[in-house]
């Protein structure tokens, strides 16, 4: 039998089968579409490994060849799981699980039983435990339930304390934010803020019409979640009245660029890092031309209305009290050209936005972000959490 997963009549993704010996094929249903959007699928052993995203987690499920469903794998907590490869006939398969607080580490999964142990962690210089992973919703502005985790020192979460909070998003082109580890991001934890992920419309967390809420004419759903997410950490005391830090790249750049421009008042730092800024002319540099089917076409007039409305460039409101603003590009940049990033920087420090500074860090010999060198990825990333501490009353210095 040949096992496919596919999206034909199943916009979350379903398993069928198929007899290839047959003379006339049939494909058979073996494990159908859920509300969980399926997100790979594995056969190892005599079992089918099926991985779905469930509010933006991993979940996976065991199922026999025939489909039916013979247990779930217990995840280490709220995070992201991959791998489950293995071959007809292995009785173990293994997987890459991380969250927030918790590195990459290897795991070994019994096939026919379904229980899993740990095969190879890395060594820490911090306590996983001493941090809370949690996810919580809350209403969009149109009342679109929106999940969001939240990650604090267990301290602070037993003692109910609002610290400054760095809130990070990206809303686009299908991509689905997961529970990751990434140093910047425990420093951040480790000098005592919180940190705050949303799953705004335009990703992928809950299939195609998650993404299709947040695109094209439906933009402005992004900015919507993201604003509210901001407004329930300052409700619900995560984030300090004065210390709400926002943070977003390249799309997500171009998100909390926006964001600020309809609710200055709301944050009290930006890091908007090479951001789609000029959304009426980013069809005519490098990749831009292929964005046209997530922002629509600065060519068509109804299209044109709507990038005009929220374009960050187009938008800025001279005579508001502005956030600290950090804007972070690089000079060979060949997916978001640093040009979208030198005419919102210009423009902000142009316009009479108040007193807090409105700065753009450039660095030299480097593109959008990947393959970045360690060096390079440690100055900027000490640079940014330097300027959003300084703006949210963060102490590194006092908490160590």
């Amino acid at each position: 039998m040949l096992y496919f997963t596919t999206n034909a009549g199943a916009a979350k993704y379903r398993i069928v089968a198929v007899d290839p010996t047959e003379r006339r094929l049939r494909w058979r249903l073996v494990v159908p579409e859920a509300d969980d959007p399926i997100s790979g699928a594995s056969i190892v052993g005599k079992r089918l490994v099926v991985e779905y995203l469930r509010d933006a987690a991993s979940h996976a499920v065991l199922f026999d060849l025939l489909g039916k469903p013979v247990g779930a794998i217990e995840m280490a907590g709220l995070g992201t799981a991959s791998g489950f490869r293995g071959a007809p006939g292995n009785p173990e398969s293994f997987y890459s699980y991380t969250s927030f607080n918790r590195p990459p580490s290897i795991y070994r999964l019994n096939i026919e039983t379904g229980e899993t142990a740990p095969f190879a962690q890395p060594a820490l210089n911090f306590d996983p435990d001493a941090y809370v992973v949690e996810q919580k919703f809350y209403p969009s502005k149109d009342g679109t339930r929106v999940p969001i985790f939240i990650v604090r020192k267990k301290a602070l979460a037993d003692s109910n304390t609002p610290a400054p909070t760095l809130l990070f998003g990206y809303g686009g082109f299908n991509r689905s934010l997961t529970p990751e580890f990434r140093p910047d991001r425990m420093a951040w934890l480790e000098a005592g803020g919180v940190f705050a992920l949303a799953n705004l419309r335009g990703g992928g967390e809950y299939g195609k019409a998650w993404h299709d809420a947040g695109r094209r004419q439906n933009k402005q759903n992004v900015f919507d979640d993201f604003i509210a997410a901001g407004e329930f950490l300052k409700t619900n005391r995560y984030a300090t009245p004065d210390g709400l830090a926002i943070q977003g790249g390249s799309n997500g750049g171009l998100l909390v660029a926006a964001v600020t421009n309809q609710r200055p008042d709301l944050f009290s730092a930006v890091l908007a890092r090479v951001g789609v800024m000029d959304m009426l002319r980013f069809d005519r540099f490098t990749a831009g031309r292929y964005w046209v089917d997530e922002f629509g076409s600065p060519e068509r007039e109804d299209d044109f209305q709507v990038l005009r409305a929220y374009s960050p460039y187009h938008n800025i409101r001279s005579g508001a009290e502005y956030p600290a603003v950090l804007v972070t590009t690089a000079d060979t940049d060949d997916r978001v050209v640093p040009a979208h990033s030198f005419k919102y920087a210009a423009a902000l420090q142009a316009a009479k936005l108040g007193r807090k500074p409105k700065l753009i860090r450039i660095e030299t010999r480097a593109g959008h972000g990947s393959g970045k060198p360690t060096d390079k990825a440690i100055a900027e990333s000490a640079d940014a959490l330097a300027f959003l501490a300084q703006f949210t009353g963060l102490d590194p210095v006092q908490e160590k």
